[in-house]
């Protein structure tokens, strides 16, 4: 406590000083460390109820890593959801249900260090809350302290998931509720099948996120449900509804990172692509086509050229560094080091001969 109260008295450059000294990132690196992406404040739950009663559409999109949590974050998307889709973009399986705690947490904890603005929402994967209260405050709790997300997400409406979704509230934690096509349910379901098509069907998705606002969820997801039945919810509701596959009527849309910008082309992944998936880039196109030009170089030859082979030594250490391999008795490593020097000051031309000087 005595270094503390002193730290907080020093200047802001002592403070400065010891923050750099303190830093696993070393000051002089190839590679530099992750930096802030933006200087603005995390995303918070009044900020989204403001929004929410101006009318103002708000924007969720998944991440995984730390790649796409930084899009994100210099996208300004207003909430980041580490969702278990990842279980079927990232890892490959056919469905949610196969990932682990452990491994969404992985994926929380990569998102957490790139998106420094959204609101970090974690999902409960199948499995971890369903067969208590105290199991799923548990697992809510661990993707706070051990994935640094700011709420949790959790499917279904069935009795045992509002209380479930009551009992994290209670325990001081952000949930979002989430209806209509429960990934994790499929069993019960019969596969990926719409929800709310039918009267009784419709009803029940109101009277669901409806039960879901009353034990304190913040907001909810509705996932492939009519328009129709996604307008009377967001009526209904005094939080707002996040759609995904549910028309424009909700408080605010999201869709999967991989889905909206065509990242995936793999026939595995077109089987499973959601038909109310708008793609905004067909990055997937993009990185197949730079991934086959960098084989053809690299089979060529043409890669690395000069101007990626940036480390360069002087005349007389070629000379030190070829005399010494030779005493070392590795006459020919001394010619594959001299024929290159040499192969590169060629290359470069005489502009660089000169900046050598």
């Amino acid at each position: 406590m005595a270094f503390l109260t002193k730290l907080s008295k020093t200047s802001s450059l002592t403070r400065a000083c010891l923050s750099r000294c303190m830093s696993h990132v070393p000051e002089n690196t190839v590679y530099s460390g992750p930096t802030p992406q933006t200087h603005d404040q995390r995303v918070t739950l009044n900020q989204l109820k403001q929004k929410y009663k101006k009318g103002e559409p708000i924007t969720v999109v998944t991440a995984y890593d730390y790649p796409s949590a930084v899009h994100l974050d210099i996208a300004g998307i207003d909430i980041c959801l580490v969702g278990d889709s990842a279980s079927m973009v990232v890892h490959g399986h056919d469905t949610t249900l196969p990932i682990s705690l452990e491994e969404m947490l992985v994926h929380c904890r990569a998102v957490a260090r790139g998106a420094k603005r959204p609101l970090l929402v974690g999902d409960l994967p199948f499995g971890t809350y369903e067969t208590s209260t105290s199991q799923a405050v548990d697992t809510a709790v661990k993707v706070l302290k051990e994935g640094a997300m700011d709420a949790i997400k959790l499917e279904g409406g069935s009795p045992a998931r509002i209380t479930a979704a009551k009992a994290i509230v209670e325990a001081g934690i952000a949930v979002i509720g989430h209806v209509g096509l429960t990934p994790q349910a499929i069993s019960v379901l019969g596969g990926f099948r719409p929800q709310g098509k039918n009267v009784s069907s419709a009803i029940k998705v109101v009277e669901t996120a409806m039960a879901l606002q009353e034990v304190g969820c913040f907001s909810v997801v509705l996932e492939c449900v009519p328009a129709p039945v996604a307008a009377a919810a967001t009526s209904a509701l005094q939080i707002p509804t996040i759609g995904i596959g549910a028309g424009p009527f909700c408080s605010g849309q999201v869709l999967v990172y991989h889905d909206l910008l065509g990242m995936l082309q793999h026939p595995h992944h077109a089987k499973v692509t959601p038909k109310f998936c708008k793609q905004y880039a067909r990055v997937g196109d993009v990185i197949n086509k730079a991934l086959s030009e960098y084989k053809e170089e690299v089979s060529n030859g043409s890669f690395p050229g000069p101007s990626h082979s940036p480390y360069k030594m002087n005349g007389s250490d070629v000379d030190g560094f070829y005399k010494e391999l030779e005493k070392m008795g590795l006459n020919k490593a001394a010619s594959a080091a001299t024929a290159a020097a040499e192969k590169m000051s060629t290359a470069q031309g005489p502009v660089a001969e000169k900046s050598q000087k």
